[in-house]
């Protein structure tokens, strides 16, 4: 028998969130996890408001929902809000009822500055890392670093010189921009639109970009970030900020670190191991102008093949803050944002790690 097609129109509901969300649905590990991290850091939120005044959108309430953004590669927060308010699941992770109001997209650009000033997002990572620890995931040995490009929110356009005043746009919405044959210089040349961003490009004849660079440490047993940094582009910017990661690793054993070519220049090998730390990079091909700085004794030994073939799982880390977490594109201006929100994603990813190999059979 064919059933009546009725407009149900109100309604009222006597089953919580909490039921309609299954129990084997992957978001529960996830919100566990991150609830046990926000717990940690009841204090510092503490700390960052005021005891007077119109209570606010609780932060962890902002942070689950900005994590619902990144594992559910949605585009804008604007957007996130439209999905919040007729989603159950996600009213059910971030912890809001059926009836409660979903608060504006602006609400995340008013809390945005208290939470950097907080230092939230390496707070929040850091307390992700201690639930990889407290399982027993991590290693503590054996390391990989790599940097990747990251796109600015700025146009070639933007890239104007320095020392001359702009012209008066021909078109204020997209202006007539001709830069044919004139040389475009870091140190002539700055974005009217995100002043920190630098024209730059990876490998010879790519093209030169203005980006950001991202900087990850991982662990090789299971490809956990242990550390993420975002900086200024510049040539050395990749060793500089590896050489930072490893100085705030614990101190206590030898260690190992696995990268590409790039790392691989005496400087960086020398103040590698002055750490206590084998460089295990990849040997940099003979040439006239440059040769390895590493040889065989530390090539022959097999933990060196061994690191090169966990350099892949930094590269999964970094396709899924990419793809997933829509990090090709940056959607943010200025350095201390910009390593904010690529730090909030190394923690994202690792709860989407530990998600899976918590629930693996022993």
């Amino acid at each position: 028998m064919r059933g009546d097609d009725q407009d149900t129109g109100g309604m009222f509901s006597y089953i919580s969130p909490e039921a309609r969300v299954r129990p084997d649905h992957p978001l529960r590990a996830i919100r566990r996890m991150t609830d046990a991290a926000l717990a940690r850091l009841s204090r510092r939120f503490d700390r960052l408001y005021s005891d007077m005044g119109r209570p606010s959108i609780p932060p962890e309430k902002l942070l689950r929902a900005l994590l619902l953004q990144m594992l559910y590669t949605i585009r804008s927060e604007r957007l996130l809000m439209e999905e919040l308010d007729y989603s159950v699941l996600f009213r059910w992770f971030v912890g809001l009822g059926l009836d409660d109001p979903v608060w504006d997209a602006t609400t995340f650009t008013k809390n945005r500055e208290r939470l950097l000033t907080g230092d939230v997002a390496e707070a929040f990572f850091q307390a992700v890392l201690a639930e990889a620890e407290g399982a027993g995931l991590l290693s503590d040995e054996h390391f990989t670093v790599d940097g990747t490009l990251l796109e600015a929110w700025a146009s070639q356009k933007s890239f104007r010189r320095r020392d001359t005043p702009p012209d008066a746009p021909d078109d204020p919405g997209n202006p007539t921009v001709n830069f044919r044959g004139e040389e475009r210089k870091n140190d002539t040349h700055q974005s009217t639109t995100d002043g920190a961003a630098r024209l730059y490009k990876k490998s010879t004849g790519s093209e030169a970009r203005l980006v950001y660079l991202g900087h990850l440490l991982t662990e090789n047993r299971h490809g956990l970030i242990v550390d993420a940094l975002a900086t200024t582009a510049t040539g050395t910017a990749e060793r500089e900020a590896a050489l930072a990661m490893l100085e705030d690793l614990p101190d206590g054993g030898r260690k190992t670190l696995g990268g590409d070519k790039n790392y691989d220049t005496r400087d960086f090998v020398r103040e590698t191991r002055e750490l206590g730390v084998t460089p295990h990079v990849a040997q940099y091909p003979d040439t006239t102008r440059r040769s390895s700085a590493i040889d065989g004794r530390t090539t022959r030994h097999a933990g060196y093949e061994i690191s090169q073939r966990k350099r892949k799982l930094i590269e999964q880390a970094f396709g899924w803050m990419k793809t997933v977490g829509l990090l090709r594109k940056l959607h943010h201006r200025g350095t201390p944002r910009v390593n904010w929100i690529f730090t909030f994603h190394a923690a994202a990813y690792n709860l989407v790690r530990l998600r899976t190999l918590l629930t693996r059979p022993a």
